[in-house]
């Protein structure tokens, strides 16, 4: 029976050419092309040994390395040999380190981008909901008008603008001590006595900035609760409230 057996170690010629420069130490940039052949060749002849499948390409790249060898072990002329930077350009190996170094850039890149894929497995996404029902029942349940918190602080900082345009210049201040709830409780019996709508200038009678505050923080508690209603007929226009029947 014949099995088939994969090396998962080396993904190619050239990784295992880097994997032997790292093991054995060596400089990528001046690589002694005798060993590093010895030892690649020495890889090619145990894989056939163990009867795995030797791809062509690691083949090819011995044969290249042997070229090289050959190149390397070649005498130089006279007049190579007075001209260094003629014998660098002429070196034989340029092209097998260009090559590895750019192999090593995607190797790394690669390394980097398997390291985010398992933390962004580590992540538990799921698609949108839909929320359609969920904001027709909220619709639904609020007033026809739609208020938010900022036209209510708008209305807010045109009343105190006002109140202190029709302050005395002169006055006696007597402080006097409002709780938020017992505010809550005058401004729900004065709607339900009144029976209609009321503006929102109306809750604020008293000139004192406290009184006007803590009104203001028992309007938004009503609001919240549900104790009251409020409209606008549009947007910036003057705002109404109305107790809420039982």
């Amino acid at each position: 029976m014949q099995y088939n057996v994969k090396i998962e170690a080396f993904e190619g010629p050239l990784d295992l050419l880097l994997h032997l420069i790292n093991r054995l130490e060596i400089d990528i940039y001046d690589i002694p092309v005798a060993k590093i052949t010895e030892q690649y060749l020495m890889y090619i002849h145990a894989m056939k040994e163990l009867q795995l499948d030797v791809a062509s390409e690691y083949l090819v790249m011995a044969a290249t390395l042997l070229a090289i060898k050959s190149k390397m072990l070649l005498p130089k002329h006279e007049e190579e040999l007075d001209d260094d930077f003629e014998l660098e350009e002429d070196d034989p190996r340029n092209e097998l380190v260009e090559r590895l170094i750019e192999y090593k850039k995607f190797k790394e890149a690669a390394s980097d981008l398997k390291l985010l894929e398992e933390e962004r497995g580590l992540m538990y996404t799921k698609p949108p909901s839909d929320l359609t029902e969920y904001a027709r029942e909220i619709k639904n349940e609020n007033t026809d008008l739609d208020i938010s918190l900022y036209d209510m602080l708008g209305a807010f900082q045109k009343l105190l603008r006002r109140k202190k345009l029709q302050r005395p210049m002169s006055t006696k201040i007597a402080r006097q001590e409002i709780s938020i709830e017992k505010r809550m409780d005058e401004i729900v019996s004065f709607l339900k006595k009144s029976g209609t709508r009321k503006s929102f200038n109306d809750l604020f009678p008293d000139s004192d900035r406290e009184h006007i505050v803590v009104t203001f923080l028992a309007i938004l508690e009503l609001i919240k609760r549900q104790e009251i209603d409020i409209e606008q007929e549009r947007n910036f226009a003057e705002i109404y409230m109305t107790a809420r029947k039982e």
